[in-house]
């Protein structure tokens, strides 16, 4: 099965048709097969689960083996944004190639990730005209806080976590999130 990124696939352990999907998405730099390992930890724990870890769209600039959803070096505030939009549209392009090509409805999809991978999560997730199941995010934060505020369409489960001691996303990220979505 192919998707319009490149992608990572670990189907079910229980070798059934899946019943819901989770779409991890790395950090800058990383790629589908660095945040896989998540996967395979939770796999055991979700047997009926297909687990999508893409490569972001782009290279990324500051690691060439590496990719990231948008650019974040020597960007001002807004062209992070519209760069991000792009990638918002190219996940949820993937979003929904996964529910069609497993026949799932959005309520049995969860999406996540770590640092950019979570900043494209939070994004995507709540702007999707279908509410997907949740989010998980490590390490990330809201990309711009007035647009998503004014973008909010559903309102999924989200989960957020993050170290205290994250030398490249502040804890005070997550709480600012956190402050964000409690509302």
């Amino acid at each position: 099965m192919s998707y319009s990124l490149n992608t990572i696939i670990l189907e079910p352990l229980s070798k059934e048709k899946p019943k819901s999907a989770v779409i991890l998405c790395h950090g800058y730099g990383g790629d589908g097969k660095d945040i896989s390992i998540l996967a395979n930890y939770w796999r055991a724990h979700l047997p009926n689960t297909i687990f999508i870890c893409p490569d972001a769209p782009e290279k990324c600039a500051a690691s060439p083996s590496g990719f990231q959803w948008f650019d974040l070096m020597d960007q001002t505030p807004e062209q992070v944004l519209s760069k991000s939009l792009v990638a918002e549209s190219k996940l949820n392009k993937l979003i929904d190639e996964v529910k069609d090509k497993n026949n799932l409805l959005a309520n049995q999809i969860v999406i996540g990730g770590f640092s950019q991978g979570c900043m494209i999560s939070l994004q995507t997730g709540i702007k999707r005209k279908d509410t997907i199941n949740s989010i998980i995010g490590y390490s990330g934060r809201i990309i711009d806080v007035n647009h998503l505020g004014k973008n909010i369409i559903s309102r999924p489960n989200i989960i957020l976590m993050h170290g205290d001691i994250d030398q490249i996303v502040p804890v005070d990220k997550l709480l600012e999130a956190k402050d964000f979505f409690i509302k």
